[in-house]
């Protein structure tokens, strides 16, 4: 990545090594000019086809000031870059997970529901559906924050409600999968428009993951993506929530009723 320039964003931010990279663009961590404090600077080329840092920094914006939300620094055009500039974040929950090697205690996912069910519905309450709740758009923060659990990626996010009227966005069907099909809800996958009980339902299925090491529609084989998902779907549907949460609290059962 080329950046044309003296890698300072915005004259404010020094772009520094690559942290990490996705479908969106890639990530960069970066220190600010002034006061030297670290930042994490993600990147998406200026021409790309389906641009949607400007949105996901718009969402940043109106989400500013909840508890687990980074704060926005900086976005703007930089070179042939759009450019975005947040506080720096420690490991994703799935990071941790595989630390621990892939099993939770009780006792950590229950500490993290309380703090992974606040983050939803903060959002929920800004009248925002996530879209892509997974382990790794959950991080933990640095030093004094450490133990708090930040939400990122806002990019599929979503209004639910018109903020004025508080007007829901209408029931449709026929959508396509839109997020992570492992955590993805039924009704996503039956392709009927996502709602706030979508993002719970992904988020039982992430503590779900956490406590049993794996969810039974894991490492299913297909030719195709779309077969892939097809059988993800089915095992989702044919696999009965008593049968998912058994031998564990039956309030996790109780969670997905409610969703």
């Amino acid at each position: 990545m080329d950046l044309k320039m003296d890698n300072v964003i915005g004259g404010k931010f020094k772009l520094g090594r690559k942290i990490g990279g996705g479908s969106f663009g890639e990530l960069f961590l970066g220190v600010s000019v002034q006061t030297g404090e670290e930042v994490a600077v993600k990147l998406e080329p200026a021409k790309t086809k389906h641009p949607q840092l400007h949105y996901e920094s718009k969402i940043y914006m109106l989400l500013q000031g909840g508890t687990g939300i980074p704060s926005l620094k900086w976005f703007g055009v930089q070179g042939d870059y759009n450019a975005m500039v947040i506080d720096l974040l420690g490991p994703s929950l799935e990071d941790l997970f595989n630390y621990c090697n892939r099993k939770l205690t009780l006792k950590s996912v229950l500490m993290l529901a309380d703090q992974l069910i606040s983050r939803v519905e903060y959002m929920h309450s800004r009248g925002f559906l996530h879209r892509d709740i997974k382990p790794d758009n959950f991080l933990m923060g640095l030093g004094r924050k450490a133990n708090q659990v930040y939400v990122i990626d806002f990019g599929l996010a979503k209004k639910y409600r018109d903020l004025q009227t508080h007007r829901h966005i209408p029931y449709r069907e026929n959508k396509n999968l839109t997020g992570t099909a492992r955590y993805a809800s039924v009704n996503t996958h039956l392709g009927v428009e996502q709602s706030r009980r979508d993002d719970l339902e992904s988020l039982g299925y992430v503590l779900m993951y956490f406590l049993r090491g794996s969810l039974p529609w894991q490492g299913l084989k297909a030719g195709t993506k779309k077969q892939k998902y097809d059988r993800i779907s089915e095992k989702k549907v044919s696999t009965p929530i008593e049968v998912l949460c058994k031998s564990y609290p039956q309030e996790f059962v109780s969670y997905f009723q409610y969703c």
